[in-house]
């Protein structure tokens, strides 16, 4: 069932524009927990687009979470995310 979320997360994200995208699903860690008794699933999402470009952090996220935003709790109860641009990404680390 979380492959079918996750393909979703993709298809969601797509009007985005990502260079990058990466969707790892993390609910295997959280056995137990409150809010997986439900069956919504933790994310981890890694978003490279240039759609991001002069924006900041927070604004970022919500672009994301406004795409996802009818995954959300139902599906998806958790999401840990990362939003770059491809400048961003492209950076050597120090």
């Amino acid at each position: 069932m979380n492959a079918d979320r996750m393909a979703w997360i993709r298809q969601r994200l797509q009007g985005l524009d990502p260079v990058t995208l990466d969707v790892q699903d993390e609910s295997h860690l959280h056995a137990g927990h409150a809010g997986a008794a439900g069956g919504a699933g933790h994310f981890r999402l890694r978003i490279v687009s240039p759609r991001f470009a002069g924006l900041n952090r927070v604004a970022r996220h919500r672009l994301v979470y406004d795409r996802l935003a009818d995954l959300m709790p139902t599906h998806i109860h958790a999401l840990a995310l990362q939003a770059l641009t491809p400048e961003e990404n492209s950076a050597p680390t120090t």
